[in-house]
Formats: structure tokens, C-alpha cells, sequence
């Protein structure tokens, strides 16, 4: 594909989607920040915190299958529409919980509403670039992750603190309702700006349509046997063992992310200053992630451009959980969440080289529903340890041993196929 024509899809496609992506993030941790002043209000312990914010994601695994498929079906355009504006729907009604049933409802049914939205996004890219682009592709949407953490948690700091008792409403009451609000006006917005195939792309003059179209059909030709039924990828043991990889690294991102204010607030910080000094890991991942995932397409190397970072991560979260200051354990995370992010948008591109067609649909929605656990299993976890032992460092160092296992598990699934290489030659130039 000419850069011209790589490019001008690209500017029509990735900017929004990131801004979509952006909102649905930040919709999904604010409750880390809420629970500053939320656990206290509505009496949640931190095990009962650590359980509910982890609850989102079994809902989210409970349909997410299904809901890639419907897109699959249906089209992004619609599905996608339909995803942003249920999920804001119910982000806004975490404002009125009043107890632990409320909250657990309420997370849950979240989870079920934002089922497929990010392995959705991954499959529609397929569409649009070749396998080559793929890493950096992924990567630039990806950025919105780290990017709605660095600008939301100074944000949400602010708002908590100046809306705080205005018209009868706790400062975490309003974090809810007016982040969710985004949310809403952009799934409206989906409907008009998304298209669903190359084909059907009115933004593009006929031969640049022919051009893509011919591009895409030439890429997935040009990939060596690659599973293309949903029931082969559902029982193929490389994808569980994505499945796997994903969840260590899920485990990572969401302890981390969904615990990382309580942490930082435990210094002495107060809400607005917890703001502003959580958003520091966000930064420094913001840009590293994107100069790695560059350096793995310019390699042409995936396997260990996931597990390096994988490994560091884990070697920093315990690095993290015997730091004695607060300066240290900051500089810590910092290194873990960079190592994480790194990760991440390189990892998405191995089941895109496995998978096309409706296995594709299926199989990426299945891996992503596998390590979505790890979002339960991690913030739950660290919610256990704080009140087993008063430390967020014992939790810190469980979450470690996943991340490092998952680092160990891609390696081993790289030695047993050559298709997670990215090409002929990239083993050699790593």
C-alpha cells in the first residue's frame, strides 16, 4: 500500500478511534480515583473494592465472543455505536450505587455493555492495513491508553475536588457522571463517521478503493496457513496460549491501574496532587510504547518485542513492592507500566497473523476474554493482600510472578511456531 494512501487512511480512521477509545478507558478506571472518597461513603472495604472493580471484567468476558461476531455480521459502524452509548449509559449510573450490591451490579453490567469493543477495534484494522503496518498501527490506537490515563488522572483529581457538594453531589458522584458524557456524544457520533470496509469507503476515489481492496485481498494471500474457522481457533492451543499471555499482562495493567491512586494517595498526597502525580507513569509509557512497537515493525520482529517488556514489568513491580519512598516506588511503577504498555500493542498482532475470517472474529475476542480475567483476578488480588497484610507491596510482588511467567509462556509459544516471527529474516535482526 503506497504511504500516501497507508496515511490518508490512517488520519480518517485512527484519530477518532483513539478518541474512542480514550473515553472508553478512562470510563473503565475512574473508579480508581472514585474510590478515594467513594469506598469511605458507601462502606466499601478494600477486599469489596478489589472485588467490584474487578467485576467489570466478568461481564466483559461474558460477551465478548458473541459480541465480536454480531460485529463481524452487523458491521463495526453499528456495533461500535451501539457499545459507546450502553456503556455510558451505565458509567453514568455508577454515580448512585450505595452499597457493595449496588456497586457489583453496576460493574458488572459495565463489563457486559463494553464487551467487544477493543478486540472489535482490533479486528476492524484488518481491514483497513496489511500485516506489515500492523504493530505500529495497533500501537498509535493503543497510545489513547496511557494518554487517557496521564490527561484523566490529573482531570479527575480536579473535578473530585471542585464538585465536590455542588448541587448535593459527592465529587465522585460527578467524576461518573461527567466523563461518561463523551462517551455518549461519540457512539452517536460513530454512526457517521465510521465505514465499515475499504469497499465501501466514499472518502477514497475509486482507484484508491481498488488499490486497498487489491492490497488487503494480497496480504491475506500472502499469509502461510492461517486458521480460518471459528470452531479450528477455539481449539487451537496457540490461542489459548495467547489467551494466557494476555492475561498476565491484563493482571499487570489493571492492578496497576486500578490501584495506583490508592497507592499514590497512601503517601500523603492530597486528591488533586494524586491526580497529577499518578499521571507520571502514563506519560512515560505514552512514548515508549510507540517507539517500540516501531522498532518492531522496522525488525520485523513480534515474539520478543512482547516478552522483554512482559519481563521487565514484572521485575519492576517487585523493584516497586521493596521501595522504601515514595520517589522510588513511582520511578518503579513508572518502569512496570512502561513495560506493560510496550507490550501490548505488539501482542495484538500475533493472533492477527494466526487467525482470518470469521475465526479471526472469534478467536481474537476469545484471547482477549481469556486475559480479561486477569483484570478481575489482579485488582481482586491486591484488594485481598491489602487487607490480609496493610502493604500494597505483597500484592505489587503476585502481580510480578504473573507478568514474568507471561513473559517465560510468549517465548515458548515463539520457539514452537515461525508464523509469530513477522518475517523471514526478523529473528536475525533482533
Amino acid at each position: 500500500m503506497a504511504d500516501a494512501l497507508a496515511g490518508k487512511v490512517a488520519r480518517r480512521l485512527l484519530p477518532f478511534l483513539m478518541l474512542c477509545y480514550f473515553f472508553a478507558y478512562l470510563d473503565r478506571v475512574n473508579v480508581g480515583f472514585a474510590a478515594l472518597t467513594m469506598n469511605r461513603d458507601i462502606g466499601l472495604s478494600a477486599t469489596a473494592y478489589g472485588f467490584g472493580a474487578g467485576l467489570f471484567f466478568l461481564g466483559y468476558v461474558a460477551f465478548e465472543v458473541p459480541s465480536n461476531l454480531i460485529l463481524e455480521r452487523v458491521g463495526a459502524r453499528i456495533w461500535i455505536a451501539r457499545i459507546m452509548v450502553t456503556w455510558s449509559l451505565i458509567s453514568a449510573s455508577t454515580a448512585f450505587v450505595t452499597g457493595e450490591w449496588s456497586f457489583y451490579l453496576v460493574r458488572v453490567l459495565l463489563g457486559l455493555a463494553e464487551a467487544g469493543f477493543f478486540p472489535g477495534i482490533i479486528l476492524y484494522l484488518t481491514y483497513w492495513f496489511p500485516t506489515a503496518q500492523r504493530a505500529g498501527i495497533v500501537g498509535i490506537f493503543m497510545m489513547a491508553v496511557p494518554l487517557s490515563a496521564a490527561i484523566g488522572a490529573p482531570l479527575s483529581g480536579l473535578v473530585m475536588s471542585f464538585t465536590n457538594g455542588w448541587l448535593g453531589l459527592a465529587g465522585w458522584q460527578w467524576l461518573y457522571l461527567l466523563e461518561a458524557a463523551p462517551s455518549l456524544l461519540l457512539g452517536l457520533a460513530t454512526l457517521f463517521v465510521l465505514t465499515d470496509r475499504p469497499e465501501q469507503a466514499a472518502w477514497l476515489t475509486p482507484e484508491e478503493r481498488a488499490r486497498l481492496v487489491a492490497r488487503m485481498a494480497e496480504d491475506q494471500r500472502l499469509q502461510p496457513s492461517r486458521t480460518t474457522h471459528f470452531g479450528s481457533a477455539l481449539l487451537d492451543p496457540r490461542v489459548l496460549g495467547l489467551g494466557l499471555v494476555y492475561f498476565g499482562l491484563s493482571t499487570g495493567l489493571y492492578a496497576v491501574g486500578l490501584w495506583l491512586p490508592q497507592i499514590v494517595s497512601s503517601f500523603g498526597f492530597t486528591t488533586t496532587a494524586t491526580g497529577f502525580v499518578t499521571a507520571i507513569p502514563y506519560i512515560v509509557s505514552a512514548a515508549g510504547m510507540l517507539a517500540w512497537t516501531r522498532r518492531s515493525d522496522r525488525r520485523g520482529e513480534r515474539v520478543r518485542h512482547v516478552a522483554i517488556p512482559t519481563v521487565v514489568a514484572g521485575l519492576a513491580l517487585i523493584a516497586a513492592s521493596q521501595a522504601g519512598t515514595p520517589f522510588l516506588t513511582i520511578a518503579a511503577l513508572s518502569v512496570a507500566a512502561l513495560g506493560v504498555f510496550a507490550a501490548l500493542p505488539t501482542f495484538w498482532t500475533l493472533p492477527t497473523r494466526l487467525l482470518t475470517g470469521t475465526a479471526a472474529a472469534g478467536g481474537i475476542a476469545l484471547i482477549n476474554a481469556l486475559g480479561s480475567f486477569g483484570g478481575f483476578v489482579g485488582p481482586s488480588l491486591m484488594g485481598w493482600v491489602r487487607d490480609a497484610t496493610g502493604r500494597f507491596g505483597d500484592g505489587l510482588a503476585a502481580v510480578a510472578v504473573v507478568l514474568i511467567l507471561a513473559g517465560a509462556l510468549v517465548l515458548r509459544i515463539g520457539r514452537d511456531t515461525e508464523r509469530f516471527t513477522g518475517s523471514t529474516v526478523g529473528a536475525e535482526r533482533a
